[in-house]
């Protein structure tokens, strides 16, 4: 019984966890579809600017709830905290929406290079980030590496192309619908990689042959 509830405790952690890592981008996109410009002491913030300050605000709340539910901040959801305090900040004072746009591509390139130079240096932190949920072995390890690396690449190469190619509702959307699905079908693709690189517990075989 005490084992069902703590399972439970678990899920219901990690669903307040992706509500609370999700909400900022939802606010973003709602702030950012609002079709006129608002005035907030004293400064006219159209659609983007508004979003954009709601953006931060939601983030800040997101990484304090985070804190209180872990008792620690995630290294992933700190990186992009602080982007979206220092770019959105710049958006806001520099009254230029580039800053913020861009932000999710400067976010993408420095995880993937992390993991692609850490890996160059024998230092795999993404097994560091994963080891509590996945056990695989050494070659397993820096395969999924490469992959992460790479895919965080293509992030970073997506983004360009949206938000200099469509417009600025266009990219909010694809920010906030677009990539969470993108992510998922990758996970779910490297299922059967992790699947054939899983690290066997010996103690475990050992218990099945007696």
């Amino acid at each position: 019984m005490k084992e069902i509830q703590l399972i439970q405790r678990n899920n219901m952690s990690k669903i307040i966890k992706l509500a609370l890592e999700f909400a900022p981008l939802l606010v973003f996109f709602f702030l950012n579809n609002i079709k006129t410009t608002t005035t907030i002491a004293g400064y006219d913030l159209s659609p983007i600017f508004l979003a954009t300050l709601g953006f931060i605000i939601a983030t800040i709340i997101s990484l304090i709830g985070t804190y209180i539910l872990l008792k620690k901040l995630p290294v992933m959801p700190l990186v992009s905290g602080v982007f979206v305090l220092l770019f959105g900040g710049l958006t806001l004072y520099l009254h230029d929406e580039t800053f913020i746009k861009i932000k999710p591509t400067l976010v993408n390139l420095l995880l993937g290079s992390v993991l692609l130079i850490g890996l160059r240096f024998n230092r795999i932190f993404l097994k560091t980030l994963l080891e509590e949920g996945i056990n695989l072995t050494l070659l397993g390890w820096r395969g999924l590496t490469i992959r992460w690396g790479l895919f965080f690449y293509f992030l970073a190469l997506l983004n360009e192309i949206i938000w200099r190619n469509l417009s600025t509702n266009d990219w909010a959307t694809f920010k906030v619908f677009g990539v969470m699905p993108i992510t998922i079908l990758f996970v779910i693709s490297q299922m059967r990689f992790i699947y054939n690189h899983m690290q066997v517990d010996v103690s475990e075989l050992n218990q099945e042959n007696k």
